[in-house]
């Protein structure tokens, strides 16, 4: 039997792919059902179902505002699947007609788009909880709490949905607002260069004054060493001047000593010669008064006792020049006058020796 007979008699053939459930209700009740069916079926009494269980992805992008009231718009897209054929086919409509090409309804070509409204509503309840700056920044938190709001929504479980992702690929003020969000930022930007600005010169500052204090401490430490030098120095000639006063105070002292022994020494020399010149003076007298009354010859011969001949001779020349006039003719022999000669020559060398010992003594 052909093709055609087979349609023109009500049975017809149906095949579906693995990733759409297929259930044949007869008489209200699932009398078959699985991935990927392929059967035949008698169409005025039965009615096929086809839910896709694929994943599905759909994009979205809305027009939200934030806990201040700015304007963004979200842009991102949520994946899902159906995870329960039955939920899906008991809240909407996945009948097909009865040639099986086609659903007769358009709820399984909304089903996405379901999902999409679930989405932007999530996410505006989330970012009302941000203010705009934040919002802008938070791309990553906002999809995973869209996410998990999401797979626990009412309508999605009900449906039997599994939610397998949420992105949020942007957040982007108005126009308006961005641009006055960049010169804010390029404001910022450009103190942050005038800050790193000042920060170095006054760190190139600080350090030209660490290194001046360096130079002065440095110059401080020298001066110090050189005046720790110098009050050495001068302790040093302090002390030598000391020393000298002391040594030329000792010398004067021992120089006075030596002139008091000197003095006294004189004083007793001079005590001496006194007492010495008293005693011969007192002999003197004594000798004087003795031969105050003898007779002039006695003391000359007295005197001419232990005599050189010589001396004896000339005091008798010097009688006889006593009595000259009355003398009338002296003769000197020459061996006379030559004795006389030779001996006063003998006696002179003696006699300058004896001086000379004395000198010596």
């Amino acid at each position: 039997m052909s093709d055609e007979e087979n349609t023109m008699l009500g049975i017809n053939f149906v095949k579906v792919q693995p990733t759409t459930h297929l259930m044949m209700f007869r008489g209200g009740q699932v009398v078959r059902e699985g991935l990927g069916l392929s059967m035949f079926y008698f169409a005025p009494s039965t009615s096929l179902v086809a839910v896709p269980v694929a994943g599905q992805t759909e994009s979205f992008i809305a027009s939200l505002s934030t806990a201040d009231f700015q304007a963004v718009t979200v842009q991102g897209q949520v994946s899902f699947r159906v995870r329960e054929p039955r939920k899906a086919a008991a809240l909407m409509n996945f009948t097909l007609r009865p040639d099986a090409k086609g659903y007769e309804s358009d709820d399984p070509d909304n089903l996405p788009s379901r999902v999409g409204g679930l989405v932007e509503v999530l996410a505006q309840q989330v970012l009302k909880t941000l203010p705009l700056k934040a919002a802008l920044l938070a791309a990553d938190e906002l999809a995973g709490r869209i996410a998990a709001s999401l797979a626990a929504h009412p309508e999605v479980t009900s449906l039997g949905l599994e939610v397998l992702g949420v992105t949020v690929s942007a957040v982007r003020p108005t126009p308006e607002t961005s641009r006055a969000l960049e010169a804010e930022a390029r404001e910022k930007i450009l103190r942050s260069a005038d800050d790193a600005i000042f920060d170095r010169r006054n760190a190139a500052v600080a350090n030209e004054r660490a290194i001046r204090e360096s130079e002065l401490d440095t110059e401080i430490a020298v001066e110090l060493k050189k005046r720790a030098i110098k009050e050495t120095q001068l302790e040093a000639e302090a002390s030598l001047r000391q020393r000298q006063q002391e040594l030329r105070a000792a010398d004067m002292a021992a120089d006075i000593e030596l002139e008091e022994s000197r003095k006294s020494f004189v004083v007793r020399n001079a005590e001496n010669t006194r007492t010495l010149a008293e005693a011969e003076a007192h002999r003197v007298g004594a000798v004087m008064e003795a031969l105050r009354n003898a007779d002039p010859r006695t003391v000359q011969a007295l005197a001419a006792v232990g005599m050189q001949p010589g001396q004896l001779i000339a005091q008798a020349f010097g009688g006889i020049a006593e009595r000259a006039e009355k003398i009338g003719q002296l003769n000197v022999s020459p061996e006379l006058l030559q004795g006389l000669l030779g001996q006063h020559v003998q006696t002179a060398p003696a006699a300058r020796a004896t001086a000379s010992r004395r000198v010596e003594r």
